[in-house]
């Protein structure tokens, strides 16, 4: 039986979500912890408790015999020059006929950390409901994820964000193309992966299928009306800053007549969909949520 985690206040929750957007430093943050260190428990132990627990949250093994995973890097010459990425397919893909073997592709737009082994798991979820999915890492120009997400945050902020986002456009379009793609893509992603989720359907307009943001900042109203995609909006009722911003951004979409649909989900604070970190983890929330992004898709990715 699993140890009982701590029940950790909502105030350290969001300390640890400051922390790890880089308002405030670790040292900042430990600093914080210490003001929760009440009722027996160690700051070290609060402290522990908040970060990701990677390996026990794993849903999808790497090694599991119904995925083929491969790393692949995708030309990027408008951005940092190439890009590196998680490429995962269903292994019984390769048993069908041609025709058959061609798979809907879903990009996957990871936090302001890299590409950690959350978003690898979440990309071999796909694989397993018979997607395609590319996962770029967007710190690939530092020499990628470092295994640990704070140095990944601060290696993100030193990353050029134009060029960055160029690195993520060429990963669809390179996606897109692939022989043993539909040619029809979508994308989703998390906290920052929200924002380029959003920021790629403006850009790429009817390139782009479907995207399906969690907790993603939305695109200037000014660029909104090049959308063309149907997109399906993800927030957290407690994560008030970017919930807020959904009616608006709903209005802005009934406006062009784009398919659309938002969802708040009650008690659930900014990252509730990542198991990996259990204090902010909602599994209600994110079950709902992930069910709806997959009837997303297989409705309007799927040829």
């Amino acid at each position: 039986m699993e140890p009982t985690r701590p029940k950790l206040p909502s105030e350290a929750i969001e300390l640890y979500n400051l922390f790890i957007h880089g308002v405030i430093s670790r040292r900042s943050f430990m600093d914080g912890v210490q003001r929760f260190a009440v009722g027996g428990l160690a700051a070290a132990t609060i402290s522990e408790a908040l970060m990701p627990n990677y390996a026990q949250a794993q849903q999808v093994s790497k090694t599991d015999d119904r995925i083929k995973a491969t790393y692949e890097t995708v030309p990027s010459p408008h951005g940092n020059g190439s890009i590196k990425g998680y490429l995962v397919r269903p292994a019984s893909a390769d048993t069908r006929s041609e025709t058959a073997a061609k798979l809907p592709g879903i990009i996957v737009v990871h936090e302001n950390r890299g590409l950690n082994p959350h978003i690898e798991d979440v990309a071999r979820r796909l694989a397993l409901v018979n997607f395609m999915a590319f996962a770029p890492d967007g710190l690939t120009s530092l020499g990628g994820y470092p295994g640990d997400d704070y140095k990944g945050g601060q290696m993100f902020g030193k990353v050029d964000g134009k060029k960055m986002a160029e690195d993520f456009i060429a990963s669809a379009m390179w996606l897109k193309a692939r022989a043993d793609c539909t040619g029809k893509i979508g994308i989703t992603g998390f906290c920052y992966g929200g924002s380029i989720s959003n920021a790629m359907a403006v850009r790429l307009g009817a390139d782009l299928a479907a995207a399906a943001p969690y907790y993603g900042g939305v695109p200037a109203s000014e660029e909104i009306p090049k959308i063309k995609a149907a997109v399906l909006v993800h927030h957290g009722a407690l994560d008030t800053r970017l919930a807020t911003t959904w009616p608006a951004y709903d209005m802005a979409l009934k406006a062009i007549n784009v398919p659309h649909e938002g969802y708040i989900y009650p008690d659930a604070v900014h990252g509730f969909n990542c198991d990996a970190t259990p204090e902010r983890y909602n599994k209600a929330a994110a079950d709902l949520a992930w069910q709806r992004t997959i009837g997303w898709f297989n409705k309007y990715v799927r040829v």
